[in-house]
């Protein structure tokens, strides 16, 4: 069951692989959860399909009715499309944590590192969103495909964020979807977990990997996360 009471999450870009998943595995948690989608008829049929398979509502909308609506967003969307997806939700996002998933992978070289010019994606999001918005990276580097099943999965979460206690916040998300969320500091060493997402993609091709993640070893005292 859910570790944290976040209010309701929105999730933009729900529709795609990695927004999907999380939205399954945090309504299965316990949490409330909205379905954010460009085209509303796609995020309602999604929602619909979840709804039915756990047995609880799942609400859905167009990225700014469900912007407006949460109380915490998660902007999952491609590297191309993440400056138009804020702009359009950028007045709905202010007072609140918004988790940023993009990695900026630009086809077709997609195993090369090319961070953009504001040094990460995580970064790009907080200039655009403006210091309104408490912005947070993570879940970078698990596979969609492997988030998406009910099986446990072996990566852990790196959370990034210059607030510690809406970083606080998204590891304790991370924990209720399955992972192990860890603290990892300040925003801008988002640049780290998106470069490696390139890294993990080649590999995955390289060693016949399915979905190749990281955990971190060693004894970590997590009573300091709480």
């Amino acid at each position: 069951m859910a570790t944290t009471s976040v209010g309701t999450i929105g999730v933009i870009g729900g529709t795609g692989n990695l927004g999907a998943a999380l939205v399954r595995r945090w309504v299965k948690a316990g949490h409330q959860v909205m379905i954010g989608s460009r085209a509303a008829a796609k995020a309602e049929e999604s929602a619909a399909q979840l709804s039915q398979a756990l047995g609880t509502e799942v609400r859905w909308g167009d990225n700014r009715s469900v912007a407006e609506q949460a109380d915490l967003l998660v902007v999952a969307v491609p590297f191309a499309t993440q400056a138009a997806v804020i702009d359009e939700i950028r007045s709905a996002a202010q007072g609140k944590i918004l988790i940023d998933t993009t990695v900026p992978l630009m086809p077709p070289k997609v195993m090369r590192v090319q961070l953009p010019v504001e040094g990460c994606a995580a970064v790009r999001a907080q200039q655009l969103l403006g210091n309104g918005v408490r912005v947070v990276s993570a879940f970078h580097n698990v596979a969609a495909h492997k988030l998406a099943t009910d099986e446990k999965v072996a990566c852990d979460v790196l959370v990034f964020g210059d607030d510690k206690d809406a970083r606080s916040t998204v590891v304790a998300l991370a924990n209720d979807a399955g992972l192990r969320g860890l603290h990892a500091g300040s925003l801008v060493n988002s640049a780290a977990a998106e470069a490696l997402t390139s890294i993990l993609i080649f590999m995955n091709k390289h060693y016949k990997v399915d979905g190749a993640g990281i955990q971190i070893t060693g004894e970590l005292d997590l009573s300091f996360d709480n």
